[in-house]
């Protein structure tokens, strides 16, 4: 009589046979202990595929500038690096293309947090932006080199032949007298941290400065009423945003809200 399929082992001399139920039983019940009993590690990386940041370059720049930051966010966020025309128009228009670009991308990926991570204008663009408007979705904000209270670099070389040519429209709006856009904007509302740097290799704007600067904005103008947490780096205006130091602070201001005690 058949009694359904076997598997079949050799075994020295003998042959020995093992009905294929209990083969399904024996792999139904490992399966089991498995699912249920294998211990699970503590230290999981937890996934944040519901946060994104948008990041947003400095004036004169482009968004590959932040190349390196966007990737190493990457492992953790979905994220938008913005290439907005930092030379072509004023604050006001810069806002709502660069700021607007970022929150579509966000909102179309269903972005439950979304944070940013600015350099130097880019900041004052996310400033602009809170200072009438408001993000449901708001996460944090980390500003690299940002001038919030101007930058003095404007007021002694903007009357230089070629600086509209540089640094457009917007670079006449970043100095420290009554017509500063950043001096207007009022106190941050918002959880935001701030790394300044205070190196410089512009030897020429750093005349502008007597005391600590990174060649295009002091150390003390990078200071916003009601920021969050402030770090300074040895680092220079143009390349605050590449070092891997500045980058594992942006990354633990935006987990934690607070950059790391190894300051």
């Amino acid at each position: 009589m058949v009694t359904g399929p076997r598997e079949v082992f050799y075994e020295g001399d003998k042959y020995c046979t093992i009905p294929m139920a209990y083969l399904k039983i024996c792999f139904y019940l490992l399966l089991i202990v498995f699912v249920f009993f294998w211990p699970v590690r503590a230290d999981c990386t937890p996934s944040f595929s519901s946060e994104c940041v948008v990041l947003l370059h400095g004036l004169a720049r482009t968004s590959s500038s932040m190349s390196k930051l966007e990737e190493r966010l990457k492992e953790k966020y979905t994220v938008i690096n913005v290439d907005y025309p930092s030379r072509e128009k004023k604050i006001e228009e810069l806002t709502e293309i660069a700021v607007g670009e970022g929150l579509d991308f966000c909102r179309e990926n269903k972005a439950q947090s979304i944070h940013f991570v600015t350099h130097s204008l880019g900041g004052i663009l996310v400033r602009y932006y809170l200072a009438s408007n408001s993000i449901p979705e708001l996460g944090r904000v980390v500003m690299l080199a940002p001038p919030n209270q101007g930058s003095k670099v404007v007021d002694e070389f903007s009357v230089f032949p070629g600086y509209e040519m540089i640094n457009g429209p917007a670079g006449y709006q970043l100095g420290t007298d009554e017509n500063s856009i950043p001096r207007q904007l009022g106190p941050a509302d918002f959880v935001v941290g701030i790394i300044a740097g205070n190196r410089t290799i512009n030897l020429i704007l750093s005349t502008a400065f007597d005391e600590p600067n990174d060649g295009k904005v002091a150390v003390e103008e990078t200071k916003l009423e009601g920021m969050t947490d402030f770090l300074v780096v040895p680092h220079s205006h143009p390349f605050i945003m590449d070092s891997n130091e500045v980058i594992q602070q942006v990354i633990h201001f935006l987990r934690h809200g607070v950059f790391t005690q190894e300051k």
